[in-house]
């Protein structure tokens, strides 16, 4: 996967290609004509993450409505994925980043801290890409709650 720019506020987006389930290949450039979600969640099966992807599963119809794609993103491999797509129903694709190519591209991969031990990891983050395939949102390291209706109302705006 050839990276050339890094995600920034007002620019194209970089488009990228990752695994998803069933052994497709989903790219960024695919989606241009639709507005784009792209949600960075640490691991599969966590409390917060199920949360997180059980809330834009929930207003997904809503999203579709205003011709919005929805399309999570983590380190977790894509057999992973598919369990946790299965358990809660989620009706979107869920990318599989296991070398952290896109996460670092999109500067979601950071350095954390967590009962005193440093280590790299995946900061929960949301952006939201225009038609034109523009990043024109974007919500970085944020709290699970209300935070699908606040990526909803800005999806609306577009």
């Amino acid at each position: 996967m050839a990276i050339k720019a890094k995600a920034v506020l007002g620019k194209k987006a970089p488009d990228f290609k990752l695994p998803a389930g069933g052994g497709r290949e989903v790219s960024l450039s695919q989606y241009v004509g639709h507005k784009v979600v792209l949600f960075f969640y640490p691991k599969d099966m966590t409390p917060a993450c199920t949360q997180e992807s059980c809330d834009f599963r929930d207003a997904y119809a809503e999203f579709g409505k205003h011709d919005t794609v929805v399309l999570g993103i983590s380190n977790d491999p894509a057999e992973r994925h598919e369990k946790f797509a299965e358990k809660y129903e989620l009706p979107f694709e869920l990318l599989a980043d296991t070398e952290h190519r896109v996460c670092e591209l999109y500067g979601v991969w950071q350095l954390k801290k967590l009962y005193g031990r440093e280590y790299m990891g995946l900061v929960r983050s949301t952006f939201l890409i225009d038609e034109k395939g523009k990043l024109v949102r974007e919500w970085r390291n944020l709290r699970v709650k209300g935070h699908v209706q606040d990526v909803l109302a800005a999806a609306l705006e577009l």
